[in-house]
């Protein structure tokens, strides 16, 4: 299993990202897919998730200005990020959950977010 994901950069405040993040291989069926995020010298912690009936769980920090979404039929997670504050620099992490007990991670995409 392989994940993709791409999207990220630099944007000023108040602005907007999308990030994708795209499965490969044998995989016979994604639980959740999710979106993690690791600031320098802070440990790595959750910003959104989605099960595969579209159940979505947000960071506090987050709510109201990210979405996260999937479409199953691509095996492909996005987060459209809106708003952006520089308190959300961070490498992005996507994650997914598969066959009941299996994870998978991306390598990170950088965020910066200039103020």
């Amino acid at each position: 299993v392989q994940l993709q994901a791409s999207g990220g950069g630099l944007v000023q405040a108040g602005g907007s990202l999308r990030l994708s993040c795209v499965a490969s291989g044998s995989i016979f069926s994604i639980d959740s897919m999710g979106w993690y995020r690791q600031a320098p010298g802070k440990q790595r912690e959750l910003v959104a998730t989605i099960t595969s009936v579209g159940i979505t769980n947000y960071a506090d920090s987050v709510k109201g200005r990210f979405t996260i979404s999937r479409d199953n039929a691509k095996n492909t997670v996005y987060l459209q990020m809106n708003s952006l504050k520089a308190e959300d620099t961070a490498v992005y992490y996507c994650n997914i959950v598969y066959g009941g007990t299996y994870r998978a991670w991306a390598e990170g995409t950088q965020v910066t977010v200039s103020s």
